[in-house]
């Protein structure tokens, strides 16, 4: 809306928190403005009478009173998030307050290339705005992880181990031909780190978010922004060595943690598992597929499978291993951890515990948490919406 364009610093300020917040108060927004209270009421009256934000449904107070609270009108317009992996791809049209009006997921392939891939998201992304009544030019900002390093001021990726076809490939331009909403593009693990910094409400200012699925990739949060290093690599730990013998990484070095403990390491492992009579539910699964995913793994380890058990454990405390050292390195005090695994559930978690906090020096393991992510499978989702709104909040108030 062309409202959205004319906005005073102040008033893009005053968007900028009440996305932040999970509702806030007149008061309450007033109080953290770098003005008088007065002129901030005026400012938030401003945004409430062009319909930029809107009182929230009014909550019982501790004490009684009913408090009134703000939030971002949905009249601003939708969001639009692309999370692209390398063997599935979700589109979700969201509101500003990320309210999921529109979702799909399917599988692809990301070897696939650019153009086909991305013809691919424009059909999804049209027909979900048509599901959820929207028009193309509603879209206040699209927002895109994928599972490579990036450029983020061109939004480019740069020599992506898992997608050689998109390096350097103009995907902001691409998705021009369709619509008009400014781009933006992150590596898919800083987007979903983005997701978890919105559902915290930038209350928590170190944390990373470990994503451990085809590739392994790490999303750095510090001091409430996302860290993405000199060139758009930081967070590549897929890549750091856990065993010098180990076998040989698509990147050309041996005994990365990707090739021992991503998502085709273990596929490879319960395979030959199955293969070698170890695991009679493998082997069926194999007979019946053809081939093993990280999905099987799960569903025989969850049913108690003795070799698929054996494989999961094995794959947290390589990964634990690995993080031991992020751990030493960077002293967060929360590891999120994403991806198709969680679908191995505690055991996966547990193995990755054990080596942190064994590997790890004492003090920094002191207050660390290590959890799965809170979003689960919408973490991507949430956070390339949440990338798109608070780049188009900060490109407003320049």
């Amino acid at each position: 809306m062309e409202a959205w364009r004319q906005l005073s610093n102040k008033e893009a300020t005053l968007l900028d928190r009440v996305f932040w917040s999970s509702g806030i108060s007149r008061t309450g927004l007033a109080q953290g403005a770098a003005v008088s209270k007065s002129r901030a009421n005026a400012a938030v009256a401003a945004l409430l009478e062009q319909g930029l934000i809107e009182t929230a449904a009014a909550r019982q107070d501790t004490g009684g009173r009913r408090a009134e609270t703000l939030r971002l009108s949905p009249s601003l317009g939708v969001l639009v998030g692309v999370a692209m992996g390398a063997t599935g791809l979700e589109v979700g049209v969201l509101a500003p307050d990320m309210e999921m009006l529109a979702h799909h997921s399917e599988p692809a392939d990301v070897r696939d290339g650019p153009a086909r891939v991305l013809a691919r998201v424009r059909v999804l992304m049209r027909e979900l705005l048509a599901r959820c009544g929207r028009k193309p030019h509603e879209v206040i900002g699209i927002g895109i992880g994928v599972p490579g390093p990036v450029h983020f001021e061109r939004a480019q990726l740069v020599n992506p181990p898992l997608m050689p076809e998109w390096d350097s490939y103009a995907i902001r331009d691409d998705l021009r031909a369709d619509f008009a909403a400014p781009v933006w593009v992150d590596n898919d693990v800083n987007v979903m780190a983005l997701g978890e910094l919105w559902r915290m409400q930038r209350q928590m200012a170190n944390f990373v978010v470990i994503k451990v699925g085809t590739g392994i990739g790490c999303g750095i949060v510090c001091h409430g922004e996302v860290y993405r290093g000199a060139s758009g690599s930081a967070g590549d730990v897929g890549h750091i060595c856990v065993d010098p013998h180990g076998p040989r990484c698509h990147c050309g070095n041996v005994g990365c943690v990707e090739a021992m403990a991503g998502g085709r390491a273990i596929a490879r492992l319960a395979e030959e598992a199955a293969r070698a009579g170890q695991s009679q539910m493998l082997r069926s699964l194999l007979d019946e597929q053809g081939t093993l995913r990280l999905a099987d793994v799960a569903q025989a380890s969850r049913a108690g499978d003795v070799a698929a058990n054996a494989i999961v454990q094995r794959a947290g405390l390589q990964v634990g291993q690995m993080l031991a050292s992020v751990v030493n390195f960077y002293n967060p005090s929360h590891v999120f951890i994403g991806g198709s695994v969680q679908r191995f559930g505690p055991s996966f978690l547990a193995a990755v515990r054990q080596s942190v906090y064994q590997r790890s020096l004492p003090l920094s393991t002191r207050q660390l948490e290590i959890q799965y992510t809170p979003l689960a499978e919408r973490a991507g989702i949430i956070g390339a919406a949440t990338l798109a709104m608070q780049e188009s909040l900060r490109r407003a108030q320049r």
